[in-house]
């Protein structure tokens, strides 16, 4: 029988975590995080566009282009559609870096 997944950790369990493994209050370990988002923010929108976590990931944003209309089939009944144009977008992705590979 398979195996229920664990719950994923909530903002205050990742607190209570970094709080008792660094031997902080957890209102400073709350000011880090918060900080850490700031710095993420203004690197991706204003900065390079990229942050990196050392060994652990990147988070950057991807440009996608603007594509045409075209014209393309319905693959149920084979008829043709016409698919709609779409503008240029920012996407944020995140890459995972070695260490993190090599956790799993």
């Amino acid at each position: 029988m398979a195996k229920k997944p664990e719950k994923t950790l909530s903002k205050t369990d990742i607190l209570n975590a970094l709080a008792e493994a660094t031997g902080q209050s957890k209102k400073d370990v709350s000011a880090v995080l918060d900080a850490l988002e700031g710095i993420v923010e203004s690197s991706i929108t204003k900065g390079s566009g990229i942050f990196t976590l050392p060994g652990l990931l990147k988070i950057y944003v991807h440009n996608k282009p603007a594509t045409k209309e075209r014209v393309g089939r319905n693959p149920a009944n084979g008829e043709e559609i016409t698919i709609k144009a779409r503008p240029a977008s920012k996407v944020v992705k995140v890459k995972p870096l070695k260490k993190l590979k090599e956790m799993i």
